[in-house]
């Protein structure tokens, strides 16, 4: 085998060595706690009566966790639950309640390092949602039916090194859901809720 050859296979080796202690250095996993802002962008969906299904923003404390399989890929898993206020307005004005929504997210995440970055991580993403829509709540109304779903979510976010285990985090996702609704077992509605999901937290890496 050639010098140059063995002198390339040295490097790779290397290079691999130092990602893997740069990896095991900053952590395989990063949990954060963040303040988010769930906001249905409602962009469609009609009753079968008329009128077009609605649903409204709400704030909350939200559970995420990361793993890092490389020092650039991670897959995150995001945990929260949000109460929305809904109705059915233009033409038809009908207040529904309110319904609780319980929307488990997995991204997969490229999380660039670039030293030219400095402290700053930033990423982006994309995965899936499963909607989970539980304890309705209609005042003057006989019921009213959520039905569960999957959609797509895509992400984009920066986290902010503080430490070697702290970080600041900014997080923006929009979550592609919708959900068939019934009213009375008989009034029925598609609701695109589509809602943009917005957030700033800390984590911490280890």
């Amino acid at each position: 085998m050639k010098t140059s050859t063995l002198a390339l296979a040295a490097a790779v080796a290397l290079t691999g060595v130092a990602s893997a202690a740069h990896a095991a250095e900053n952590g395989s996993w990063l949990v954060r706690g963040r303040i988010i802002n769930v906001n249905p962008t409602n962009n469609g969906g009609e009753t079968s009566i008329g009128g077009k299904p609605n649903a409204g923003s709400d704030t909350t404390p939200e559970i995420d966790v990361t793993y890092f399989a490389t020092p650039n890929v991670g897959f995150e898993l995001i945990a929260a639950t949000t109460e929305h206020n809904t109705k059915v307005t233009k033409g038809t004005n009908v207040d529904l309640g309110s319904v609780r929504l319980l929307p488990p997210t997995l991204t997969a995440q490229y999380h660039f390092t670039q030293p030219c970055l400095g402290k700053f991580k930033p990423y982006v993403g994309a995965g899936l949602t499963y909607a989970h829509f539980y304890d309705a709540d209609h005042p003057g109304l006989r019921s009213v039916k959520y039905d569960d779903s999957v959609g797509v979510a895509v992400q984009a976010g920066v986290d902010y090194k503080l430490t070697d285990k702290i970080y600041l985090n900014a997080d923006v996702k929009q979550i592609f859901v919708s959900t068939d609704v019934t009213v009375n077992d008989s009034i029925t509605a598609t609701a695109n809720l589509n809602p943009i999901v917005a957030g700033v937290g800390i984590g911490y890496r280890f």
